[in-house]
């Protein structure tokens, strides 16, 4: 593949010929990608080690976020790029990329994963996809276009009633358990289901494709959620600030809601949106 232009500004990298170059490629390659996860999920090949207290990596995370890094650099070697496992090279136009979201699941063998790409600048989220080589099923946003599972258009629940809403809760050992235990204690007496699947981008997902109502997690790293913000967003629901926030350089807090069940969660969490 040869490279779009060697000298190009941000301004072009996020115009309306910089965005559609970007988004088919962003297509295409997520598949290959995904292509590659599956394959290793199916051979069950590498094993895993840990980077830390329930913080899962195997040769799969490594090996497609160098496949999505080298194929990014050929297109687009003025964008910058942030990955879960080989880190930053700056830009004001970037590309965040979570190779393996759910990476305990794949693991463990459970059909339960994704691949998450975001394409950014300053402050904006202006493409994101999220495959789940699994179940063949491919999420994708831009921004003002709205949101798309497969190619067909999704949207965000209608449910207003806390008492008919299944939420997802998602949490580290970056914040006390303590705290996690209050949050989950104000939705299930709200009256709300309460889930985790142990995925985040794929629960974001799940909230533009109005199977669940809500994600929320005090801390998030911006790999795992830019791309699922946008999601929602584009599906009609509310987020949070995220990157207004300086979340691509820290990390924060992430709420998604459809908006009939946005107040509950805000105020279970403490996690403002817009």
């Amino acid at each position: 593949m040869s490279a779009v232009s060697q000298h190009e500004t941000t301004s072009t990298a996020t115009s309306e010929r910089g965005l559609d170059l970007r988004e088919k490629a962003l297509l295409g390659l997520i598949r290959e990608a995904g292509a590659l996860a599956q394959s290793a999920f199916m051979a069950d090949a590498g094993g895993f080690e840990m980077k830390g207290p329930q913080d899962f990596l195997t040769v799969t995370d490594a090996a497609v976020e160098a496949l999505i890094r080298e194929r990014l650099s050929q297109l687009f070697p003025d964008d910058g790029f942030v990955g879960e496992e080989s880190g930053s090279v700056p830009g004001e136009a970037v590309w965040v990329v979570d190779p393996i979201d759910g990476t305990a699941n794949f693991a463990r063998r459970i059909p339960h994963y994704c691949i998450s790409i975001a394409f950014a600048s300053r402050d904006e989220i202006l493409l994101g996809a999220i495959y789940d080589p699994a179940h063949d099923e491919l999420y994708f946003a831009r921004k003002g276009r709205g949101a798309s599972r497969n190619g067909i258009s999704i949207s965000v629940s209608s449910v207003v009633d806390p008492r008919s809403a299944c939420v997802e809760l998602g949490w580290s050992v970056r914040v006390p358990n303590a705290t996690y235990l209050d949050v989950l204690a104000k939705i299930l007496d709200a009256g709300a289901n309460v889930r985790r699947a142990a995925t985040g981008a794929l629960g974001l997902a799940y909230v533009a494709d109005g199977r669940s109502d809500a994600y929320a997690e005090l801390h998030m790293h911006p790999w795992d959620c830019l791309a699922g913000l946008l999601l929602v967003r584009e599906a009609g629901g509310r987020v949070c600030s995220f990157l207004a926030d300086e979340g691509l350089n820290s990390g924060g807090g992430v709420l998604a809601a459809t908006p009939g069940v946005a107040e509950l969660m805000i105020k279970a969490t403490g996690i403002g949106c817009d």
